[in-house]
């Protein structure tokens, strides 16, 4: 992507709107578009050009972002890919992979389709709501294929340069089996607790008493419910799987608790206390790897595949004279 770089965002909404911001800051030339004439006019009223056609705001583009409901996104990927250059690199920002990459491959649009999925959000939704800074230093998966390394390290340098981002390469269904339980599952937790208090007797004297940990534990609760079914229902069989662990040790805490059981009950909050913990506390080290720049290279591949599924995630991503760098961050064994 040499010279000024030309972007354009497909759907500008909470996070399309705010990768649509980012960019325009950082400098690139970037469109947007979205299916809402309002939010078309929005973006156009704070400079930032929003064609009525989507051909014209993707044309001529070196990345197009996909930022739309989950639903629209195999349709849109057809659509964008049919209008823009071979050279484009397409992503998406979905909390699903696994179905999407799956479509791109058999459009074979692997070569330059890099499924994407920025760890960060809102329990708002809309353009209205969007920001330059919301994605700034977010862990930001990407889930290369065997034939789009070229499309994965163009990305991943324009993510770190751009965003900050820390950048986490998976593989798709790795990706959805993490984020299940990362992010899903937590959506599900978030909502029975609400609910239960919207049903209680007592609900407002409940939320009368509420403090950090209710608001804490229901944050996502005030997300989009159709957002929010739309990815629990495109991940259900690994929502699922991972739900079923939750209740288990959940089931574990109450056995405890009836059957009275101070140190059972203590062990399982001191196991559950040690992952809470890590959050904050976790060591990283700093590797560089080196491969040949020149065609697709499966051990490269593979490289980056372990480091995401081992926790680490690239702050790097550099190719020149042949060969392309990595500067990676690993957990540490602490």
């Amino acid at each position: 992507m040499g010279g000024q770089r030309r972007a354009a965002v497909v759907g500008t909404g909470l996070i399309g709107g705010s990768v649509l911001l980012r960019l325009r800051d950082a400098g690139l030339d970037v469109a947007g578009w979205d299916p809402d004439p309002a939010t078309r006019r929005f973006a156009a009223e704070r400079g930032i050009a929003a064609p009525d056609a989507l051909e014209e705001a993707v044309a001529g583009r070196d990345v197009v972002f996909l930022c739309g409901p989950l639903p629209t996104l195999p349709a849109m990927l057809t659509r964008v890919a049919g209008v823009t250059d071979d050279r484009c690199v397409l992503t998406d920002v979905g909390s699903i992979k696994a179905d999407v990459a799956t479509v791109a491959t058999a459009q074979g649009l692997g070569h330059r389709f890099v499924p994407g999925h920025p760890m960060a959000g809102a329990d708002r939704a809309g353009v209205a709501a969007a920001s330059s800074d919301l994605l700034d230093g977010a862990a930001w998966v990407l889930c290369p294929g065997p034939t789009g390394l070229a499309a994965f390290r163009r990305l991943t340098a324009l993510l770190i340069d751009v965003f900050h981002a820390r950048v986490v390469p998976m593989s798709a269904p790795e990706h959805d089996t993490a984020a299940a339980l990362a992010s899903h599952v937590p959506h599900l937790l978030a909502g029975a607790l609400a609910g239960a208090v919207q049903r209680a007797a007592l609900r407002d004297a409940v939320l009368a008493l509420a403090a950090g940990s209710f608001t804490d534990g229901t944050r996502v609760a005030g997300g989009p419910p159709v957002r929010t079914a739309n990815m629990l229902l495109g991940n259900r069989d690994r929502v699922l799987a991972e739900l079923g662990a939750v209740q288990r040790f959940l089931d574990e805490l109450c056995d405890a608790l009836t059957a009275g059981d101070a140190e059972a009950l203590t062990a399982r909050l001191d196991e559950a206390r040690a992952a809470r913990a890590a959050l904050g506390s976790r060591s990283y080290t700093t590797q560089r790897r080196e491969f040949p720049a020149t065609a697709e290279h499966a051990g490269e591949l593979a490289y980056i595949r372990e480091l995401g599924a081992a926790g680490g995630h690239l702050i790097g991503c550099h190719v020149a004279a042949g060969a392309v760098s990595y500067t990676a961050q690993l957990p540490g064994l602490g």
